[in-house]
């Protein structure tokens, strides 16, 4: 059986909040402190500890009883949201910070790259840190030399290579980290979530990078929260919520999971009769999410159309029905809602039915969306059935199509994200003159 590159067990890290940091400690205060000590064990004993003494006790546990295995060249993403544990696991990892309880067993030298220039000296050139990083990682001199020239050439640092880092740019800085970290061959990679700050460009280059070592048999650990980069890169997937290991298996289930988690529904979903919501006139059957080939769709690609497909029946012939839906993001907020009154302004004979709108590509932007279904008469108005949160699906960015992201890699914000034509013309010339 092969030996597991990263073994880890029961692993748990407590940090205590609110604390007081003493300042500098006298000569004469150490030799009192010292004087007083058995008075204060015997105070402690007897319980008659001052009121103070459990303050800034409160503890915090940012992992709890986290096991796991990761075989040797398994590439293996870790997602979860905003403080679910990921960076403090990550740290115990690389050996940055200790546990304090379990334990880690690693096989194999360890390369981090968990925040930009994370162990640079930031006196030392770029050139000098390329070596002081190897030596770390347990380099001979001529491995690190072997590897120099590429290193160099995938961080475009060449004409500051004998410049202190820390005069670099933060771009600067990321390329040279992640070079080192990726070309050194360590027998264990650890990427956190650092690509974020470099251009859509280098993201790229990152990725194609990763996938290399992926390729070559090492073991890798990243951190993201792009979920199309970590199903390209991983084969398997652990998620992390509030400190603990929820899930953990091939990369398309953790995903998926991930993706739901927080929501009351998946991209689909069925209901039994007796649980159904609607009434004598109509009832719903099922609902799903749809790709264009009108297959179940759990992730969306922001440039391709989603269709949201509602199947009720109707139980009361001649009504004239309308289906509805309402889009939600993840904070709640309602993207947009439509029906579809244009094509429905006719009575239904009985039976079951099949109604479904289609989103448009890049109308959305990247996220988490619920939909909610509903069948009613507009005339007057009246709601037959109403089941919100229904189904729900990611959208994610795979950077193959065009979109309105353009070169632009930072945060695009808002709900929709819509692919506008803009239109320049020069109006005058730049002394001012009509041109």
């Amino acid at each position: 059986m092969t030996k597991p590159a990263i073994r880890v067990r029961n692993l748990a890290k407590r940090f205590q909040l609110g604390t007081q940091t003493q300042g500098y400690t006298t000569f004469r205060e150490a030799i009192t402190s010292l004087a007083k000590a058995p008075l204060r064990r015997f105070r402690s004993l007897a319980g008659l500890g001052g009121g103070n003494a459990a303050a800034g006790t409160d503890e915090f546990w940012a992992l709890r009883d986290v096991s796991f295995d990761i075989a040797p060249g398994d590439v293996v993403g870790i997602v979860g949201r905003n403080g679910a544990g990921k960076s403090t696991l990550l740290k115990i990892l690389s050996q940055i910070t200790p546990p304090t309880t379990g334990r880690v067993e690693i096989a194999g030298r360890v390369a981090s790259l968990l925040e930009v220039g994370t162990g640079f000296h930031p006196e030392l050139t770029g050139r000098e840190n390329i070596h002081l990083n190897g030596a770390i990682l347990g380099m001979t001199r001529r491995e690190i030399l072997a590897k120099f020239d590429q290193i160099v050439d995938f961080a475009e640092v060449e004409r500051f290579l004998d410049t202190p880092v820390k005069r670099y740019s933060s771009g600067m800085y990321m390329r040279l980290a992640f070079a080192v970290a990726a070309h050194l061959d360590p027998e264990i990679l650890i990427i956190d979530e650092v690509l974020a700050v470099g251009d859509a460009s280098f993201q790229k280059k990152c990725l194609g990078r990763l996938g290399e070592v992926a390729a070559g048999g090492r073991t890798v650990i990243f951190v993201s929260h792009n979920m199309q980069a970590v199903t390209r890169l991983c084969n398997r997937g652990i998620l992390m919520s509030r400190g603990t290991v929820v899930a953990n298996g091939p990369v398309d289930e953790v995903v998926q999971h991930y993706m739901t988690d927080g929501q009351h529904s998946p991209a689909e979903r069925s209901w039994e009769p007796a649980e159904a919501p609607g009434n004598s006139i109509a009832r719903i059957v099922s609902a799903r999410v749809i790709d264009s080939d009108r297959q179940t769709c759990q992730t969306a690609d922001i440039s391709r159309p989603i269709g949201i497909e509602i199947v009720y029946d109707v139980l009361t012939p001649g009504e004239v029905l309308c289906p509805s839906m309402h889009l939600f993001n993840s904070d709640g907020i309602c993207a947009f809602a439509s029906n579809g009154w244009r094509k429905s302004m006719h009575p239904r004979p009985c039976g079951r039915h099949r109604s479904t709108v289609w989103i448009p590509g890049n109308m959305l932007s990247e996220g988490t969306y619920s939909a909610g279904v509903a069948v009613c008469t507009l005339d007057p108005i009246l709601v037959h059935f109403w089941s919100p949160d229904s189904v729900a699906f990611q959208v994610i960015e795979s950077g193959e199509e065009e979109t309105a992201r353009g070169p632009y890699a930072g945060q695009f914000p808002g709900v929709v994200r819509p692919l506008l034509d803009w239109e320049t013309i020069r109006t005058e010339d730049g002394d001012g003159t009509s041109g």
